[in-house]
């Protein structure tokens, strides 16, 4: 399951769904029956007809704008609509929209959860944060790779998982361990982005003790040290 899909499937996850899986009796003595590729293989649904249909009925939501959904919206909807929706359809429709760069936009932006109603109701969590960022990342690579474009992403995704992080108002080791994946290279990106973010840190902690001990006004204390005025006001104000 790719990380996009890890998104999708927690907003579309269905709770009557998951009740009945887990009360389904199993016992070792059973053996699991040869599929037959050709008979198990579900129906394609056509999403779009769903699409629209949230589209008119919730345009706040599913409009020009994304906003992330609050967990449960499949339920929501289901109660509040019936007769409207099906199933299948609308977790089919609602995984497509989950998946979509848009949504994996608003998400990263960390924007919060909204109900139908269009009223923010919960913090995305820091994990669902950092998922949309690394899918964004890998799509814009793939983008970047088709056109052959040369530019290095990197430091801009470093830039964004350092915001994330702080936003999330987790500890190093606390958002390190929310967000642990088995992808070597997006491990490696998010120490290097926390590293460089503890290393400014410590630099901006230096540079306000020697100003404090300096006496200088804030001008005076930049030249002394030959440092860009706006820089130092920059570090001493922690933007």
């Amino acid at each position: 399951m790719n990380t996009s899909e890890i998104i999708a499937s927690s907003e579309t996850e269905s709770a009557e769904t998951v009740e009945s899986t887990a009360s389904e009796p199993t016992t070792q003595a059973e053996t699991p029956k040869p599929s037959n590729p050709a008979k198990s293989a579900k129906p394609k649904i056509d999403v779009q007809p769903v699409l629209q249909k949230l589209f008119e009925l919730y345009p706040h939501l599913f409009g020009n704008a994304f906003l992330p959904l609050k967990l449960g919206t499949y339920q929501d909807l289901m109660a509040a609509h019936p007769e409207v929706f099906q199933k299948d359809s609308l977790k089919a429709a609602l995984g497509f929209h989950a998946r979509s760069t848009r949504y994996l936009q608003c998400v990263a932006d960390g924007n919060k959860r909204h109900d139908l109603q269009g009223n923010a109701v919960e913090d995305v969590s820091p994990e669902h944060v950092y998922l949309a960022l690394l899918e964004l990342f890998r799509r814009r690579v793939i983008s970047n790779a088709k056109s052959r474009t040369k530019l290095d992403l990197r430091p801009i995704f470093r830039k964004q998982l350092i915001a994330a992080y702080v936003a999330s108002g987790l500890s190093r080791q606390d958002y390190q361990l929310r967000v642990q994946n088995a992808d070597v290279e997006a491990t490696a990106l998010l120490e290097e982005a926390l590293a460089a973010h503890d290393a400014k840190q410590a630099k901006q902690t230096a540079l306000k003790r020697a100003f404090e001990s300096s006496g200088k006004k804030t001008a005076e204390f930049a030249e002394m040290y030959g440092l860009d005025l706006a820089d130092v006001e920059r570090m001493l104000s922690n933007k």
